[in-house]
């Protein structure tokens, strides 16, 4: 008797979908390679040839060169070999897609990574029934429970405000997280211009070209050291304690992202406020989302596999963890 999902086949560098001859966003190049979204621990060059959203294909070409890349919009449909795949909203980053796969009657999602967070800077996450669901784990343990976006914006304006002679260092990631943090410091209100690193330019105008509005952004090369004061500047988490800081008046050193739940990980990088702000769905969110789509079988990509495959065993839901390698936490 075929067991569920019997069609893909898990490996170390990704999954497989045999009767399509196609790769989920494998970690080495292939000839044909579906994409979910595009960080580097998922969206690699060199594949023969890739299928993603047009905002994913646009960010693989400005990281990696042009690809030979087939667009395929969000509640679109193609064909590949003996296999539908479709594409739907992820709500991670932008361009980012659940990708849908039906073969003999059976649908697996396989959800890339994903958060059910509002996020100005791309489409919501929409939940698709299943027989089979493949769902990151990142933040799969109950520890984990993200405050309210909104509370954690009004401690950077707050503190921003309260210092009016120094600047606020915000370390983000340069494909997602700094575009959202900008995004949301404009829909609280924000509107003086913000200072960006030069290594967050290129993603922060291609996000501009797709549509996503960031107001007044200012390179900090060439700006004079007190024209800062009073203003918030965004840069990679790599230069929050780099000699480029230097040049900053006097920086309350900030970094967004889910680990600064973990206050150990804020003191490693000498982080003064923690903003837990993340683009992965914390505990309470991923086991409601299972809940919601019901699956028959549950399998869990990477991060905290144990935990939630226990959760979904006590729930008589089936599941397993694949243990991919290669996945980072570059975009948290």
């Amino acid at each position: 008797m075929a067991t569920l999902g019997d069609w893909l086949e898990p490996h170390p560098t990704g999954i497989y979908v045999r009767p399509a001859d196609a790769w989920v966003d494998p970690s080495t190049p292939q000839p044909r390679a579906l994409v979910t979204h595009g960080h580097a621990d998922h969206a690699r060059g060199g594949h023969g040839a890739v299928w993603a959203t047009p905002e994913t294909l646009a960010i693989m070409a400005a990281r990696y060169g042009p690809q030979a890349g087939v667009p395929v919009g969000y509640g679109e449909t193609i064909r590949l070999g003996e296999v539908e795949v479709g594409y739907v909203p992820a709500g991670h980053v932008l361009g980012s897609a659940q990708i849908v796969l039906t073969h003999r009657g059976e649908r697996v999602v396989v959800s890339g990574d994903y958060k059910r967070r509002p996020d100005p800077t791309c489409a919501a996450f929409e939940p698709v029934a299943c027989d089979v669901f493949i769902t990151e784990a990142t933040f799969g343990l109950p520890v984990f429970r993200h405050p309210d976006t909104g509370d954690e914006i009004d401690k950077l304006v707050a503190r921003l405000h309260a210092n009016p002679t120094r600047c606020v260092l915000v370390g983000a990631y340069a494909l997602g997280k700094a575009q959202r943090v900008i995004a949301e410091l404009r829909a609280r209100g924000h509107d003086a211009p913000i200072y960006i690193h030069g290594a967050l330019q290129r993603l922060c105008d291609l996000y501009a070209d797709l549509g996503v509005s960031l107001g007044e952004l200012i390179p900090v090369a060439g700006v004079p050291k007190a024209a800062m004061a009073g203003y918030v500047v965004m840069c990679p988490p790599s230069a929050l304690n780099d000699r480029w800081s230097r040049r900053l008046p006097d920086p309350i050193t900030a970094m967004a992202s889910g680990w600064m739940r973990v206050r150990q990980r804020a003191r490693q990088k000498n982080v003064e406020l923690p903003l837990i702000l993340s683009d992965h769905a914390d505990w309470d969110e991923l086991t409601a989302t299972l809940e919601e789509i019901a699956p028959k079988e549950v399998w869990v990509t990477h991060g905290r596999e144990e935990a939630l495959v226990h959760w979904c065993m006590t729930r008589q839901i089936r599941a397993r963890a694949l243990a991919l390698a290669g996945f980072e936490d570059e975009d948290d």
